[in-house]
């Protein structure tokens, strides 16, 4: 990602200019800030991955510096390296990532804690005319960028919903996007999870239909896809940073919600994503606010259930639930901020 600052719209611009970080809103944070305890720590390391929507750490970093973080640091995945690897591995504090396979590196004695729920909705299933169901998977070929990555897992899920043994219904193809896509169109992989801004390609390319879409469709569209985790050694040493990070992100999230074009021609200036058009119709569609309605403690029971009955963790949603989450700064913040 380049790291020069945009003529057009810096983070600085930014944040003056979005109605939830104006001038005054920053004003009023510092006067909070300074009424809490101290920051244990003034740097704060986040993951800096592909994609759009990650958008709500990525427009932060000047909510971040009147938090009182002096030192904020973007670290990078390398190709093809999961954002929770990144925390696992201590080379970063927190980040979103998808939910479902945190909760398998919970079982794992993993060192991440699960802090809140972000958004849902931003991965689709699209399928070719052999496909018209989740149901219709059962014998068929699916492609996934990683075996055992996010795509796999959150399919696995799904096909789980409605009575399919992913590990024995579904033929996995471990395919680049850009080789999925063209698979898919020929008619050699029959199905695909795509997140954005893989769904707006297919669309505008004409590829495969949607046969489940995560922001429209139950119960998808009432669990978080998107949490955000930290590392547990992080969360233990410093939690009034992590809840000043968390306060941060989420207002990330508002500003998602309510300026798009602004954060989707951040996101574009800054390098996240290319194509402008693509990051407003994403912005536009995933329900960055349902972090004030929904309790992320049902996201965790609902993953941990299906990941228990396909056989890919043995743990209970209760078990999962008392070793990697910690749930009280969501709840302070969801006063705070007046969910």
């Amino acid at each position: 990602m380049s790291n020069r600052r945009s003529d057009h719209w810096t983070r600085r611009a930014f944040v003056r200019t979005a109605g939830l970080a104006s001038a005054g809103s920053l004003l009023g944070l510092r006067e909070s800030v300074a009424a809490e305890p101290a920051l244990e720590t003034t740097t704060l390391r986040i993951v800096q991955a592909p994609g759009i929507c990650f958008a709500p750490q990525y427009v932060v970093e000047e909510l971040l510096r009147a938090e009182g973080f002096s030192d904020v640091q973007y670290v990078a995945t390398a190709p093809g390296e999961p954002s929770n690897s990144v925390v696992l591995s201590g080379k970063a504090d927190m980040s979103m990532h998808y939910s479902a396979p945190n909760i398998i590196r919970v079982e794992k004695g993993d060192p991440i804690v699960f802090l809140a729920g972000v958004h849902v909705g931003c991965f689709e299933v699209f399928g070719n005319d052999r496909v018209r169901a989740i149901r219709d998977l059962k014998g068929k070929t699916v492609a996934v960028p990683l075996q055992g990555g996010p795509q796999q897992v959150f399919l696995s899920t799904i096909a789980a919903y409605i009575g399919l043994n992913p590990h024995r219904d579904i033929k996995w193809g471990v395919h680049s996007f850009p080789e999925s896509m063209r698979l898919l169109s020929e008619g050699k992989v029959d199905a695909f999870l795509g997140c954005p801004p893989q769904p707006h390609e297919l669309r505008a390319k004409k590829i495969g239909h949607v046969v489940l879409n995560s922001a429209m469709d139950r119960p998808w569209s009432k669990y978080f896809c998107c949490m955000l985790a930290a590392n547990r050694d992080f969360v233990r040493a410093y939690p009034v940073a992590t809840k000043r990070a968390l306060r941060a992100i989420l207002k990330g999230a508002d500003m998602c919600a309510s300026e798009p074009e602004r954060v989707a021609r951040f996101l574009v200036d800054k390098g996240y994503t290319q194509n402008y058009e693509y990051a407003v119709a994403t912005l536009k569609e995933i329900p960055y606010d349902k972090w004030r309605e929904y309790d992320p403690e049902d996201t965790i029971r609902f993953y941990s259930l299906l990941l228990q009955q396909v056989g890919t963790i043995k743990s209970s949603p209760q078990r999962i639930i008392e070793r990697g989450t910690d749930w009280r700064f969501i709840r302070e913040l969801k006063k705070e901020l007046k969910a």
